[in-house]
């Protein structure tokens, strides 16, 4: 394993926002006692009833809110995963990673499925069996031990599981909440 792996300390949580058209968003979480996602301890969803509209280069006003709210059902966070961008390029202009390290205080690994022009710091990752690489960057931790996590992590698909679990939840709502 890469060398920062070991200095996470806390519950590990993938998370992604589904937005609906009734302008509400639903954060899903799935909490993880280790890095790699091997024990998952549970899952949390949570609705926040109005979001921002988007506007580009600022996405995160409107994702933040909705994973604070369902962040803020889990004591001893060590490590987020996100669906997207630590940051932006190599000059560290800041993504919504950047801003959710800012904002929670511990490392963020951006997992991204499409690759963005400037970010071309962001270091492929190929899973499964899949020719598409994931984009993986890191806030708070070194990039090279984000993309060994990522490599790491469950799943026989390009998503890792808690992701894709996380994004599934997000989409369908309160099944399987765990308190």
């Amino acid at each position: 394993m890469g060398t920062g792996s070991h200095h996470i300390h806390g519950l590990c949580v993938a998370v992604d926002v589904h937005y609906l058209s009734s302008g509400a968003a639903r954060a899903a979480a799935v909490v993880a006692a280790d890095p790699a996602f091997t024990q998952v301890l549970g899952e949390h969803t949570d609705l926040v009833p109005e979001v921002a509209a988007y506007r580009p280069g600022e996405f995160y006003r409107r994702e933040l809110p909705p994973l604070r709210a369902v962040l803020q059902h889990i004591s001893g966070l060590g490590l987020l995963v996100i669906d997207g961008y630590a940051d932006l390029d190599p000059h560290g202009r800041p993504g919504l990673g950047a801003h959710a390290h800012e904002a929670f205080g511990v490392p963020v690994i951006g997992v991204a499925k499409s690759a963005f022009r400037a970010a071309v710091h962001a270091i492929p990752v190929l899973r499964g069996t899949s020719a598409r690489p994931l984009f993986v960057t890191a806030a708070g931790m070194p990039r090279a031990d984000a993309a060994q996590l990522v490599r790491l992590m469950p799943g026989r698909f390009r998503i890792p599981d808690a992701l894709r679990r996380a994004d599934q939840l997000a989409r369908a709502g309160g099944l399987g909440r765990v308190p």
